[in-house]
């Protein structure tokens, strides 16, 4: 019975453009989002999905102590008559439409197990004019805070339930926390400064999504698995080649995934221990999220499989990773904003690099 009002342009009579509807178009990628996490036996709606219904539409019938009877139905003007509204078009979504948008079975491959209950909290406005709906709208949406990436896998470790997120959570702080770490009190772990760290170059949220990828293609359905317990089958080599470290995942084995980052940045920092300790020089980009996800990119895609080859979930020591990286000629002082640029070209620059598809020489030119 409800719909959604679209924002829209419309021309007029007199061709002049007028723009009507409150609503955003339904995004495709956050109905799929919304439909991953109902298929957690966890998955709750807290707030409201909030309705606009004519007066019209709705009588309400008061109870004798307290509280009492809301019904909304269609409404029947005369033949012809403008003002009637059909049942499917009784109720205004202001807020929730992708929430409602994601019970609905348009898609084939998608079927919500309806056996399951599954309540929707509802407010609903009566006689509330369109000036006054689009008000509730822009206020519900952009008074909103955004949660923290960081935030939110930190309290992963709250979980009693094993998932990807909570283990690379788990790697995130041990790297962090251990003294001869390379990443020793370098991560933010609530995306804000620590209070007595002088700098933090990486955020929880850069490096928790990294090293998920090495773990699995779906977390969320991972998750929802662990969750019903039903156990998930180990790997295989093709799988590994995507994700290396999946089979550690499942087998529990978090200490080897940390040793195994411990032991690859351990062998960056051996060879630029000036840029990799240099944290306050301004334009050094080696300590920070670019050229850190670069080298995690690498690792996962080049570098991992070349050194154990089929032995996945080996934890290849200091030296191998550092053999390994001999074929990189740049040195501390290549590491600037100069030649790698921010954002994902400049990821990509640090790549090439890596594979030996550029020299640093080339930078210059």
């Amino acid at each position: 019975m409800s719909y959604s009002d679209v924002r829209r342009m419309v021309q007029s009579e007199r061709d002049i453009e007028r723009y009507l509807g409150i609503q955003r178009p339904v995004s495709t990628a956050r109905v799929k989002q919304i439909r991953k996490y109902l298929q957690g036996r966890d998955a709750t709606f807290p707030t409201a999905v909030i309705l606009a219904v004519e007066e019209k539409c709705a009588t309400f019938e008061p109870g004798q102590q307290s509280g009492g009877i809301l019904t909304i139905r269609s409404f029947e003007g005369a033949e012809g008559d403008e003002e009637s509204i059909p049942f499917d078009r009784v109720a205004k979504v202001i807020d929730g439409q992708h929430r409602i948008a994601a019970f609905m079975d348009e898609d084939k491959n998608w079927q919500f197990d309806f056996q399951r209950p599954f309540e929707v909290n509802v407010a609903i406005f009566v006689g509330a004019d369109i000036s006054v709906q689009a008000n509730i709208f822009a206020t519900v949406n952009l008074q909103q805070t955004k949660v923290s990436k960081n935030l939110v896998y930190d309290l992963t470790e709250l979980a009693k339930t094993p998932s990807p997120h909570k283990t690379c959570h788990n790697v995130t702080v041990a790297l962090d926390s251990q003294r001869n770490s390379p990443f020793f009190q370098r991560i933010k772990r609530l995306g804000s400064a620590t209070p007595g760290r002088e700098k933090e170059p990486l955020s929880q949220a850069a490096f928790v999504e990294s090293l998920v990828k090495f773990i699995s293609n779906d977390p969320i359905e991972d998750r929802n698995k662990l969750l019903d317990g039903v156990r998930i089958k180990t790997a295989s080599i093709m799988e590994l080649q995507k994700t290396p470290f999946r089979n550690l995942f499942l087998h529990g084995e978090e200490v080897d995934i940390a040793e195994i980052l411990f032991n690859y940045f351990s062998a960056i920092r051996n060879k630029w221990p000036r840029s990799w300790d240099n944290l306050g020089q301004t334009g050094n980009l080696l300590p920070r999220s670019n050229a850190f996800k670069a080298f995690m990119v690498y690792l996962r895609t080049d570098l991992y499989a070349s050194i154990v080859g089929e032995s996945f979930g080996r934890v290849p020591t200091t030296m191998e990773f550092s053999e390994a990286l001999r074929h990189i000629h740049a040195s501390d002082a290549d590491f600037t904003a100069r030649n790698f640029a921010p954002g994902s070209s400049g990821q990509s620059m640090f790549l090439k690099l890596f594979r030996g598809e550029i020299d640093i020489s080339d930078m210059y030119e």
